[in-house]
């Protein structure tokens, strides 16, 4: 059984927290908050998009 590349990503990502699977998760809330931060700046520099509000999707 081989595993998925994913699963490579999940386990780095814990080992750079030392195996803390709490501040992994916190770690990757924190990039994901940011990212939704910068996605929000785009949308508003955009014309394209000035109407649309995207982020009721939001997971946290």
């Amino acid at each position: 059984m081989t595993a998925r590349p994913t699963d490579a990503v999940i386990d780095e990502i814990i080992s750079t927290c030392n195996g803390d699977l709490r501040g992994a998760l916190k770690a990757l809330l924190m990039v994901n908050e940011q990212l939704e931060a910068e996605l929000q700046q785009l949308y508003a520099a955009s014309p394209q998009f000035g109407v649309i509000r995207p982020g009721n999707n939001v997971l946290h």
